[in-house]
């Protein structure tokens, strides 16, 4: 065994890279304390617990964050309508700061110097998560084993971390791997990885049905009510399950993509994202009835910023921080409700009400000259035609 080096908080999924560095890290003297975030996965915790304990650490948290994590960072992402490069929900990205967030604490709790994490060195995740702990915590040191030769060079590829698995008496998948890589919370399942890095490969998608269910916006999302069975949902984190299952039946939100990475290289990526596609949907319909045209044209381009700075790990910073407070004033007469249905992976809004509608029917009317004089019209075109 290594000199003793301190204790180490691993973000630990209880999947085989973590539990291989859980038992690494111990082999390099550390203490290991192992922190599991439940994040809305479907993940058996206390089978978890157990096997972290079984494999050396000497204590184990695991965290109910799904709350938080729906009212804290998916609510201010629905008020910006995020989209990264027009197609991403950003559902990792959203999970990964509220996710160190607790690594943190935890380590602070526990009076450890470090953190770790089983992130690749090739990916986006290394930086969301070691930002977000740099920036709450300036003097925490970060252990990444998939960054450091030691760790990689002995473990080029799975083979190997079987071997050692084996060896080590840490349970192996007796299941075939599926052939690429999962990752799962409230916000989105996402695909990558495996043999979906061949772009070519075809990925097979859910059957889609129908249902008519209906978010009602108040700055965020307050109920849901569908139409067919009246049931309703209101806390935060009940209608947004509620919407997973919804949605999730139908195949809304699930999208094929190649994006580019922060780190530099472009990645294929499959995500679903059911009830955020809805309340996407839903939150745009009601903020294009309510917010003022000008208004709106600022807060889009603060949207696309917002997007970017959260893919790329900037959540807590000082420039994020800010852009959240500006979109969140633009959002205080966005409230209404939106009637909307699902249909073979689509959304269709049906129709929409607000008692802050910026909507003039008798203005806009064919029937009704209302208070608009259609002669002033002649002299607005002369003007935009002199150039």
């Amino acid at each position: 065994m290594a000199q003793p080096k301190g204790t180490v908080v691993l973000a630990y999924s209880g999947g085989l890279d973590t539990s291989c560095i859980l038992v690494w890290l111990k082999e390099q003297g550390y203490d290991v304390v192992a922190y599991l975030a439940n994040i809305g996965q479907k993940e058996d915790f206390e089978a978890a617990r157990k096997k972290a304990l079984a494999l050396g650490a000497k204590k184990v948290y695991i965290e109910d964050i799904s709350k938080e994590f729906v009212e804290e960072f998916i609510w201010p992402a629905v008020q910006a309508n995020a989209l990264y490069e027009d197609r991403y929900l950003l559902g990792t990205a959203l999970a990964r700061p509220c996710i160190a967030r607790k690594l943190v604490e935890i380590a602070q709790r526990e009076g450890a110097q470090y953190v770790a994490h089983g992130a690749t060195g090739k990916g986006n995740d290394q930086v969301r998560f070691e930002l977000t702990c740099y920036t709450l915590c300036p003097k925490i040191k970060v252990v990444a084993p998939w960054r450091l030769p030691e760790f990689y060079q002995r473990f080029p590829g799975r083979r190997e971390l079987m071997d050692y698995a084996k060896k080590h008496g840490i349970p192996v998948p007796v299941t075939p791997q599926t052939p690429w890589s999962m990752d799962e919370n409230l916000m989105h399942i996402s695909y990558e990885a495996g043999i979906l890095e061949n772009p070519k490969v075809i990925d097979h998608g859910h059957p889609a049905g129908m249902a008519a269910t209906g978010p009602r916006a108040s700055r965020v999302p307050v109920k849901v009510t569908n139409a067919g069975d009246g049931a309703t949902r209101r806390s935060a984190l009940e209608l947004f399950v509620y919407l997973n299952d919804i949605a999730g039946k139908h195949g809304v939100g699930r999208i094929d993509i190649v994006e580019n990475r922060f780190v530099g290289m472009k990645s294929r990526g499959i995500y679903e994202t059911p009830a955020g596609t809805i309340l996407y949907h839903a939150h745009l319909d009601i903020e294009a009835f309510t917010m003022d045209r000008e208004v709106r044209k600022i807060k889009q381009g603060l949207a696309l910023k917002f997007s970017e700075l959260v893919y790329n790990g900037f959540w807590h910073s000082p420039e994020c921080e800010f852009l959240r407070e500006c979109i969140g004033r633009s959002q205080e007469g966005v409230v209404g409700t939106v009637r909307l249905s699902v249909f073979k992976g689509q959304v269709y809004v049906l129709g929409r009400e607000s008692p802050r509608s910026l909507y003039n029917e008798e203005l806009v009317s064919m029937n009704v000259q209302g208070d608009y004089e259609p002669a002033d019209a002649t002299g607005f075109i002369n003007i935009n035609s002199l150039r």
